[in-house]
């Protein structure tokens, strides 16, 4: 029996303790938000939190997840960043977007106001084979000056 507190809630798994949490969240959880791409760590498709940090869900056995926090898109809190999203219109196919979204909100938690080279940086495993990358920019930069404005 595996403990995974999973947006907020604890949940107890009969299952293999080295079973990838990918798995664990798609197909015995039912949260079939985050996305399986490559299965190798490479896409960023999996992206989701563990105590606030991206991890890829697909390489992340839920035995190393004991007394950890996730976060999946499910429990995405930040509807600005979701706003800025859809304002710029980021999602073209969409199966990317899940980790993508994951991957820049643990960047907008750590740096409210990141620099270009940040973003590169926070965003580089992610990929979007639609190209959506100059949107991804915009969105978080969008996210930035609602942030600015409020304080």
């Amino acid at each position: 029996m595996t403990s995974l507190k999973i947006n907020g809630r604890l949940f107890t798994l009969d299952a293999d303790p080295k079973m990838p949490l990918l798995w664990a969240l798609r197909d015995l959880m039912g949260l079939t938000g985050t996305k399986y791409g490559c299965g190798a760590g490479l896409c960023g498709a999996c992206t989701v939190h563990v105590d606030g940090e991206p991890m890829r869900a697909c390489l992340t056995s839920i035995q190393s997840l004991e007394g950890k926090s996730v976060t999946t898109i499910e429990g995405l809190a930040d509807d600005k960043l979701k706003d800025s999203w859809r304002r710029h219109k980021v999602p073209q196919c969409g199966f990317c977007q899940a980790g993508q979204l994951m991957s820049a909100a643990a960047l907008v938690s750590k740096h409210p106001r990141p620099s270009d080279s940040q973003i590169d940086e926070a965003m580089a495993g992610n990929l979007c084979r639609c190209g959506t990358y100059t949107r991804i920019r915009a969105a978080i930069k969008d996210y930035q000056g609602k942030q600015e404005a409020k304080s």
